[in-house]
C-alpha cells in the first residue's frame, strides 16, 4: 500500500545557505493527519465557535500546517475562547493591540530607541542610576552616521535621556536593554527571516515591552528562544507578544529568580522524583556522579527543546504539547480568575480536554495546586531512552552532558511526545501506590 512521505517544512522556515550543520526538520506535512487550512476552516461554526476538540486530535496525530500555525497557536495558548464568535475575537483583538500601543508608547517615552527599528547592545545606565555614554550605543542610535549628535525619535532626544535615574522600576528596566540586544542578535542566526533589522528590531521591542509589563519577572536569557517563532508566525507585533505573554503565564515560574533559588528548581525537582520512581538505578547512578540536582536539563526545560531540535521540529513540538495539555479553562483563566472560581466543581467536558490534560483529570492529579507540565515527562522520558548508555558510559557529568547534547537533531518530536505520555501514566501508577 503506498503511502503520502509527506511535505518536509523546511521551505517555510528557510535557513541562510551557509549554516551548513543546521538539523533537518523531520517534521512532514501529511495530508489526512496534519490540521490543513481547510478542516481548521471547516471546524468553526458559522458564528465562528471552535470544535476544539476534533482539532486537538488531529493536532495530536500530525500538528499544524505552518501557514496556520500562528492562529491556531493563539487558541492553544488561551488567547481566545474557543467558545468565542468571530466577533467577539475580533474585539477582544482590537481592544488588546490598543493596549499594546499604550504599553510601547510608555516604553518609547522612558527610552526613545523603542519602536525606532533599532535597538542596543550596550549597557546605557549603572545600578546606580547614573548614564553610561557608551560610543558603541550612540553609534547603534544613529547608526547612519556615526555622530555623537543624535536625532530625535517622535519629539524626543535620545540624549535627552542620558540623565541620572532615580525611579527604581526604571533603572531595572533599563539594565536588561543591553541584554535583551545582546540575545536578539544571537537567536535564530541561522534563520533568513532574522537577516532583516526590521525583524530584529521586532523581537527586541516585544522583549523591552514584556520586561516592563512583567516587573516580576522581568527579562532573563531564553526568554528571546520562546517569543522568536511568535514574531515569525504573527505578522502583527501586538499579536505576538499577546500570543508570547500568554506562553509566559505558563513559563513565567521558571524564569523568577530569588536570591536563594532559580525558578526552574521547582521542575528539576519533579524531574529528579520522576527518575526515581520510574528508573531508580539511573537516579541513583547520576546522584554518584554529583548531578542529584539535575542541572544538566536546566536548558532543556528553560527553552523547552528548542536547542534539541531544527526550529521546524521545535514548533512542532510545542503544537503537540500544547494540544495534549489543553485545558479549556486556560482562557476563562487568563482572562477573568473569579470566572474560573466561580466554575470550580462544575464538570467540564474531556472532550475539550487534551489527552494529558484528561489524564490528570482521571488519577485526580489534576486536584493538586499545579499538575506536572509535561515538559518535565518529556526531559524524564529522553533520559530514560539514554538509561543504559548514561549508566555504562557516564563516569561524570562531563559525559552525562555530552551524552545528552548528542540527542541535538536525533530527537523525533512525535515518539517524545508518545514516551512522554506512557511515562506519566506510569509515573501516575507508581506514585498511587507509593
Amino acid at each position: 500500500m503506498w503511502r503520502d512521505p509527506g511535505t518536509p517544512t523546511d521551505s517555510f522556515y528557510e535557513v541562510r545557505s551557509e549554516c551548513t550543520d543546521v538539523p533537518k526538520t523531520k517534521f512532514k506535512i501529511k495530508a489526512g493527519k496534519t490540521l490543513s487550512v481547510r478542516k481548521w476552516q471547516a471546524a468553526f461554526t458559522p458564528e465562528g465557535q471552535l470544535d476544539i476538540g476534533r482539532t486537538l486530535s488531529r493536532i495530536h496525530r500530525g500538528g499544524i500546517h505552518p501557514s496556520i500555525r500562528g492562529e491556531v497557536w493563539e487558541f492553544l495558548l488561551g488567547c481566545y475562547d474557543s467558545k468565542s464568535t468571530f466577533e467577539e475575537r475580533e474585539q477582544i483583538r482590537q481592544r488588546r493591540r490598543a493596549q499594546y500601543a499604550v504599553l510601547k508608547e510608555e516604553c518609547r517615552h522612558i527610552f526613545p530607541l523603542v519602536g525606532s527599528g533599532r535597538f542596543i547592545t550596550a549597557p546605557v545606565i549603572t545600578e546606580d542610576g547614573d548614564p553610561i555614554k557608551d560610543p558603541i550605543v550612540l553609534l547603534e542610535a544613529n547608526p547612519d552616521n556615526g555622530q555623537a549628535s543624535v536625532p530625535q525619535e517622535n519629539g524626543t532626544s535620545f540624549s535627552s535621556v542620558m540623565v541620572k535615574e532615580v525611579d527604581k522600576k526604571i533603572i531595572q528596566w533599563k539594565l536588561t536593554l543591553h541584554q535583551i540586544g545582546l540575545d536578539v542578535v544571537r537567536t535564530d542566526r541561522t534563520l533568513v527571516f532574522y537577516e532583516k533589522q526590521q525583524n530584529l528590531s521586532k523581537l527586541w521591542d516585544i522583549l523591552a515591552v514584556y520586561a516592563w509589563f512583567d516587573t516580576d519577572v522581568g527579562y532573563c536569557q531564553g526568554m528571546s528562544d520562546l517569543c522568536s517563532p511568535m514574531i515569525i508566525l504573527l505578522e502583527d507585533e501586538s499579536d505576538a507578544f499577546w500570543c508570547f505573554e500568554r506562553l509566559m503565564r505558563r513559563m513565567r515560574g521558571n524564569f523568577r529568580c530569588t536570591e536563594r533559588s532559580v525558578g526552574v528548581e521547582t521542575q528539576l525537582n519533579n524531574l529528579a522524583s520522576i527518575t526515581q520512581v520510574i528508573d531508580p538505578k539511573l537516579h541513583q547512578h547520576l546522584e554518584t556522579l554529583g548531578g542529584g540536582d539535575y542541572l544538566f536539563a536546566f536548558r532543556m526545560l528553560m527553552v523547552l527543546f528548542r536547542r534539541e531540535f531544527s526550529f521546524g521540529d521545535s514548533l512542532y513540538l510545542w503544537e503537540m504539547m500544547w494540544a495534549l495539555e489543553y485545558d479549556p479553562d486556560l482562557f476563562s483563566l487568563y482572562e477573568d480568575p473569579d470566572a474560573v472560581e466561580g466554575s470550580k466543581g462544575k464538570a467540564k467536558s474531556s472532550r475539550q480536554c487534551g489527552k494529558y490534560e484528561r489524564e490528570n483529570m482521571r488519577s485526580g492529579a489534576k486536584n493538586d495546586d499545579a499538575p506536572l507540565p509535561i515538559s518535565v515527562f518529556l526531559v524524564a522520558s529522553v533520559l530514560k531512552d539514554r538509561s543504559s548508555k548514561l549508566l555504562t558510559e557516564a563516569r561524570g557529568l562531563d559525559d552525562v552532558v555530552k551524552i545528552l547534547n548528542d540527542i541535538t537533531g536525533n530527537l523525533d518530536a512525535k515518539k517524545a511526545c508518545t514516551g512522554a505520555m506512557k511515562l506519566h501514566k506510569k509515573y501516575l501508577k507508581k506514585a498511587k501506590k507509593t
